[in-house]
């Protein structure tokens, strides 16, 4: 079975963050985009394995996420 989570990434000042709004905790940092894309997968993987392993329930991706465009006051 397949699900799709929704992932927030962010920039900081010298490597990027993802996380999951509905894996509480589930969370990592790398220096590239590409870098953190690759291990939130893996972080996800390792979360939902953990849940199961202790019987507790998997939660249902119910968060979106996306982009609004406003401009901006010059």
């Amino acid at each position: 079975m397949s699900v799709k989570y929704a992932v927030i990434f962010e920039r900081a000042q010298e490597n990027w963050a993802a996380y999951v709004p509905d894996l509480p905790g589930c969370m990592t940092t790398g220096r590239t985009l590409e870098e953190v894309r690759l291990s939130i997968r893996e972080a996800i993987q390792g979360h939902l394995a953990t849940l199961r392993e202790f019987g507790d329930p998997v939660p249902e991706p119910i968060s979106l996420a996306g982009e609004i465009e406003v401009t901006t006051a010059a």
